[in-house]
């Protein structure tokens, strides 16, 4: 009986595994630019999507302000940066730098 559990434990840990591995590669990505480096290991990105006015049809710019953890401090104001979705860092910040993807000029 305990040899059947642990068979069934055993495969439920490696479904586990293989489904959070799975979670984290489908994790939320985003390119933005950034605002603001004031705050330390933090940097606040811009994220710009255009959609149609829902009665007029006008492209109309919609902006998000997101709070990113840059853990070098490498991300400058005006810098495009690449962010992905993690786990709650602080009050506002559930997001981080993955990559530079251009510097500003």
């Amino acid at each position: 009986m305990a040899d059947l559990q642990n068979a069934t434990g055993a495969s439920q840990n490696g479904a586990a595994s293989a489904a959070s591995a799975l979670d984290r590669t489908a994790r939320k990505m985003r390119v933005g630019l950034v605002t603001s480096d004031k705050m330390d290991k933090t940097v606040v990105v811009r994220i710009d999507r255009r959609m149609p006015h829902p009665q007029y049809g006008k492209m109309v710019t919609r902006t998000r302000r997101l709070k990113a953890h840059d853990e070098e401090n490498s991300a400058k104001v005006g810098d495009t940066v690449r962010i992905m979705e993690t786990r709650p860092l602080s009050k506002d910040k559930r997001w981080r730098v993955v990559e530079i993807v251009e510097r500003a000029r």
